[in-house]
């Protein structure tokens, strides 16, 4: 599962790409390294129009998952995230590339090596998110959608991948459409490993 990802382009990128007018400029600077607790900015609808938003990655889980926050979505069907399928919890998540680590640990380090993964054609794209309220005083808190790896991705992480939205997809997720019909790989061909993190 998808447990960090980069965000690079800068705060004026974003919002032209994502036509997010609205919001405070979350702090974002260079080519940030997120994982499950960070603040990141994601892109939601509002009464008022499209917004940039700061939230925190990661939900309390059902006990059954235990402490660790639940930053990955992939069981539409749980009475967990039924509830949150709707238009109102729907966010982007910006990014540039994701990591999945190897499944066996490097031989000279000792440790997972990191693979990433970004689109040959666009620095910048979207995941699919879902958020809900935190607790009083805090920002929200989203996790990301995923689905069944493509062949590049599989490769290395034969389980899952995020949901990756670009145009018409993006504007269709934020729209309401069945979260179910997006849970499909983006295709490899458009997608590079990248040769360093």
């Amino acid at each position: 599962m998808c447990n960090l990802y980069r965000l690079g382009g800068g705060v004026a990128a974003i919002r032209a790409l994502f036509r997010a007018a609205g919001g405070p400029d979350p702090p974002l600077s260079g080519d940030a390294r997120l994982f499950p607790q960070s603040l990141a900015p994601v892109v939601a609808e509002r009464a008022g129009g499209r917004v940039l938003a700061a939230m925190r990655w990661g939900m309390p889980g059902p006990p059954a998952a235990g402490r660790r926050p639940v930053t990955n979505v992939r069981n539409l069907e749980s009475p967990f995230w039924r509830p949150l399928l709707g238009k109102a919890h729907r966010v982007l998540v910006p990014a540039s590339a994701f990591c999945e680590w190897s499944a066996a640990p490097d031989p000279a380090t000792g440790r997972k090596r990191e693979h990433w993964f970004a689109l040959c054609d666009a620095p910048l794209f979207a995941f699919a998110g879902l958020f809900r309220p935190g607790p009083p005083g805090e920002p929200p808190r989203f996790a990301i959608l995923t689905c069944p790896p493509n062949a590049l991705v599989a490769a290395v992480h034969p389980k899952a991948m995020p949901v990756i939205l670009e145009g018409a997809a993006a504007e269709s997720w934020l729209a309401g459409t069945d979260a179910r019909a997006f849970q499909q790989p983006f295709p490899a061909a458009r997608m590079l490993e990248l040769t360093a993190g």
